[in-house]
């Protein structure tokens, strides 16, 4: 497990977690009730760089509800992390 952020600072993500085999899951954690485009966007980035290396992509929210995102982001309620 670890975090990235680019050398100049342009990209970041919260938390990658690698897998097996190369593969890697890239999660956000954003203290907001709604997940718009901009709350993706390195995730996104990250996607284009590494391919189907990465295996999933993850924004945690302070929302209700569980969805994919028509861009393959899955968003989930931080309160589906724990009791």
């Amino acid at each position: 497990m670890g975090y990235l952020r680019t050398k100049n600072g342009n990209h970041e993500v919260d938390l990658i977690v690698e897998g097996d085999i190369r593969s890697h899951v890239a999660i956000e954690a954003k203290l907001t009730s709604t997940v718009d485009d901009h709350d993706v966007r390195h995730l996104n980035w990250l996607h284009r760089q590494i391919g189907d290396r990465l295996v999933n992509r993850i924004v945690v929210y302070t929302g209700r509800f569980a969805y994919r995102r028509g861009d393959g982001v899955a968003v989930v309620p931080l309160a589906l992390l724990g009791p």
